[in-house]
């Protein structure tokens, strides 16, 4: 082995450091989870990241890794929405708010009134509205509103990533995929900050140095190098968004070929990188946006939150019938339920987090609403009580989110899907939504860990020095899904649009 990486890749719920050679094969990895800290905000508390206790773990592996292993590039790719802030001596100053919180109506009122109207806003700034603060510059806003006086205090906005960069350099600096990713604060038309940093006051808080994803911010700080014991010409990289980490393999293997990836979690993101910036008349209003591929291209994407709202769905399944398990995948039931086509699972979950943001949440069994909030043992759609059946209805459900959010992406005739993450286990999911898409062909990946490897592509491309690595040092097994017949699926698929608001699939 000639030399390796290390990726800092932080999710919502695990934290994770992976070590990758000069190939991309992965070596080793180890994971931790850390419960959020409460922090007090007026008369209520709020969860808040353990900044302290994560950087204490991150170092200590980072020591742990760094006797093994030749490590000369480090890595951080985050999820999104968040930020931190720091004073004038680099320290953080404000607690670092989880982006779910929801901060109330009259928050979200108060920004629109700043910054403009909703969809003025999604044209020039190429960002949605989306609920709790999930958009970073209401985030900003609810610090300003909430904690005055701790804001005050505040020299510097870092992104996550940057952050973490900061953290292992002493430097600052920023970079498209995460500046880009509906925060309201970048303009993508001139490449600068948006007026809405003008808006709220924090321009002049925000880093001036610009790099791409994959490029240097620095070396290794001596402090960082004597904790951890890397050699202080360690390279760190700027740092990237984790969704555009998972978009980076295929974007350097499919370089040639146009494609959406299904990238499916807690949120199904449903990515196409294109070339130009360019919405489509139903696209406003509903949770579609452009953010930044690492190479700088534009990516038209849509999300809703599908593996919540399959997770929430299953826990309640399982409570009502005291089940410990989830049926398997039958296709017989998926047919059975096209054919009767009476019972509808609706969106969203949450509110306005997805592609259907008037639809009320709930099943719509034969003619009866059963408000997700009253669904109970006293209160039971009967397809709750059929597993197979409620499988299917739920996957449906999920099949038409995702065909919605791909249409909004930019899905044409013969262009592939490739899907990768949770969902790929989820056999009636996959099947259904193959069957649905004729014209289209969709594949399984192999990625198991897709956020990681593409942030092992920066950290080498940045220590080689490079725009890219070969197609060939990418290496993605692709699964054709086949197409099995679901021939009522096209009818019940217009009624439940039909359900859930019609009006907003445009």
């Amino acid at each position: 082995m000639e030399y390796a990486v290390a990726v800092f890749d932080i999710g919502m719920t695990n934290k994770k450091v992976a070590i990758y050679d000069e190939s991309l094969q992965q070596l080793e990895v180890s994971y931790k989870n850390f419960p959020p800290l409460m922090y007090p905000v007026g008369d209520v508390e709020v969860e808040t990241h353990d900044l302290g206790e994560i950087k204490t773990w991150f170092f200590g592996e980072l020591k742990k890794f760094a006797a093994r292993y030749p490590i000369k590039a480090i890595a951080v790719a985050t999820h999104g929405a968040t930020f931190v802030c720091l004073d004038e001596a680099g320290k953080v100053c404000v607690p670092c708010i989880l982006y779910t919180y929801e901060p109330g109506e009259e928050l979200h009122r108060a920004f629109y009134q700043l910054a403009g109207d909703k969809e003025t806003l999604q044209r020039t700034t190429f960002t949605p509205p989306l609920s709790s603060m999930i958009n970073p510059a209401k985030g900003i806003l609810f610090l300003q509103q909430n904690l005055p006086d701790q804001f005050a205090k505040v020299r510097t906005l870092l992104n996550y990533p940057q952050y973490w960069a900061y953290e292992l350099t002493g430097l600052m600096g920023t970079e498209p995929t995460y500046i880009g990713c509906h925060t309201y604060l970048w303009d993508h038309s001139r490449s600068t900050y948006s007026a809405i940093t003008d808006a709220l006051g924090i321009r002049a808080l925000l880093p001036e140095d610009y790099k791409n994803s994959y490029e240097p911010l620095g070396h290794l700080s001596s402090g960082v190098s004597a904790l951890t014991g890397l050699p202080p010409s360690t390279i760190v990289t700027m740092g990237i968004h984790d969704s555009n980490a998972s978009l980076l393999p295929y974007l350097v293997k499919e370089a040639d070929n146009d494609f959406i990836l299904n990238s499916t979690g807690t949120w199904c993101v449903l990515m196409h990188p294109q070339e130009t910036l360019e919405f489509n008349p139903g696209d406003i209003g509903n949770i579609v946006f452009f953010n930044q591929s690492a190479f700088g291209q534009p990516v038209k994407t849509s999300i809703f939150l599908g593996g919540m709202e399959l997770d929430t769905y299953i826990s309640l399944y399982k409570k009502i019938n005291a089940a410990d398990a989830f049926p398997p995948y039958d296709p017989g039931a998926f047919r059975q339920l096209l054919e009767a086509n009476d019972t509808y699972l609706l969106p969203e979950l949450v509110s306005g987090s997805g592609q259907f943001n008037t639809s009320k949440p709930g099943i719509l069994e034969r003619g009866v609403f059963y408000p997700f909030a009253e669904i109970g043992e006293q209160n039971t759609p009967q397809i709750l009580r059929n597993g197979p059946l409620f499988w299917a209805l739920l996957d449906t459900s999920l099949v038409i989110q995702t065909m919605v959010a791909l249409e909004r992406a930019g899905l044409k005739e013969g262009m592939r899907i490739y899907t990768e993450g949770g969902f790929r286990q989820n056999q009636g999911y996959n099947a259904l939504l193959a069957s649905a898409l004729p014209r289209n062909k969709l594949y399984l990946t192999n990625l198991k860990e897709a956020t990681s490897f593409g942030a092992a592509i920066t950290a080498i491309m940045a220590y080689t020095n490079k725009t890219s690595v070969p197609a060939g040092s990418v290496n993605i097994e692709y699964i054709e899904i086949p197409k099995e017949p679901f021939p009522h699926f096209a009818v019940y698929k217009e009624k439940w649009l039909a359900a859930a608001g019609a009006a907003h699939h445009k």
